[in-house]
C-alpha cells in the first residue's frame, strides 16, 4: 500500500528550521570575537627602564598664551589687541621662560587660513614648541 503525501505532511517538508543555524553562527560569533584580539601582531619594544617618573604635580606649569585671529585678520594675545610686531616680542619673551607655556590659537570661523599660518609660523620662528589650535564640538 503506498502512502500518498497529506498536505500537512508535504508544509512540514518544505521549510527549514534555522534556529540550529543561528545557534551555530552566534557560537562562531563568540569565538571569533575572543579569538581576533589574541591575533593581532604586535611590535615587541624593549622600553628603558627608569628610576622614578616626577609626577606632573611637582613641575611647575605655566600659563597658556591665547592668541585669537579675527577674519579680518585682527590680532589678540590673551584678549588684548596688539599688533604682529608687539605679538612677535611678546611671544619671544614667552619662549625663554621655563617651563615654556602653550600657545593655544583661536581662529574665527571664518578667518582664511593663511592668517593662522602666519600666526603659527611667527610662533615657531620665536622659539615655541608647543603650539594648538582650539575648537569647539559642533552641536547636533
Amino acid at each position: 500500500m503506498a502512502f500518498a503525501p497529506t498536505p500537512s505532511r508535504q508544509d512540514a517538508l518544505s521549510q527549514m528550521n534555522i534556529t540550529p543555524l543561528v545557534d551555530v553562527m552566534l557560537v562562531m560569533l563568540v569565538i571569533f570575537m575572543i579569538a581576533t584580539p589574541l591575533m593581532l601582531d604586535r611590535t615587541k619594544v624593549a622600553l628603558p627602564q627608569v628610576e622614578q617618573v616626577p609626577d606632573r604635580a611637582d613641575r611647575p606649569s605655566a600659563l597658556p598664551v591665547t592668541v585669537a585671529i579675527t577674519e579680518d585678520g585682527r590680532l589678540f594675545l590673551d584678549d588684548e589687541p596688539v599688533t604682529r610686531a608687539s605679538l612677535e616680542s611678546r611671544l619671544s619673551v614667552e619662549a625663554q621662560k621655563q617651563p615654556q607655556p602653550v600657545v593655544n590659537l583661536r581662529g574665527d570661523k571664518a578667518t582664511p587660513y593663511r592668517f593662522i599660518d602666519e600666526v603659527v609660523d611667527l610662533a615657531q620662528g620665536q622659539g615655541m614648541r608647543r603650539i594648538g589650535f582650539v575648537a569647539t564640538l559642533e552641536r547636533d
